[in-house]
């Protein structure tokens, strides 16, 4: 009996299925599917990930980043360096989150 699943896997989980004896079926994904699947495995790492809290879990959170990295880098010319750009420059007009802080009230 197969199980559907209709959601976006790693590269090679089609082949380890079919060397585990299993079959499959799958489709090469459209830019319009593979960014609304993206934003949905990203909501699906972070829920495992904050369920299991361990490292396995983000770093398929991670993968997952950089795969959407990826694709707004090929779509819209965003670069991962520009990312990281403007993730610094956000950190020097507004700060990290090392200190922990909790606004209450403003």
């Amino acid at each position: 009996m197969m199980v559907k699943y209709n959601k976006l896997v790693r590269d090679k989980i089609p082949e380890i299925i079919e060397q585990k004896g299993g079959k499959c079926t799958y489709r090469i994904a459209d830019e319009k599917e593979y960014w609304e699947k993206l934003k949905w495995k990203l909501q699906e790492e972070i829920d495992e990930f904050l369920e299991a809290k361990n490292e396995e879990e983000l770093a398929d959170v991670h993968e997952v980043v950089d795969a959407i990295l990826d694709f707004v880098a090929d779509i819209h010319g965003l670069s991962n360096k520009k990312v990281e750009a403007l993730q610094k420059k956000k950190a020097e007009e507004r700060g990290r989150f090392e200190k922990r802080i909790i606004l209450e009230e403003a």
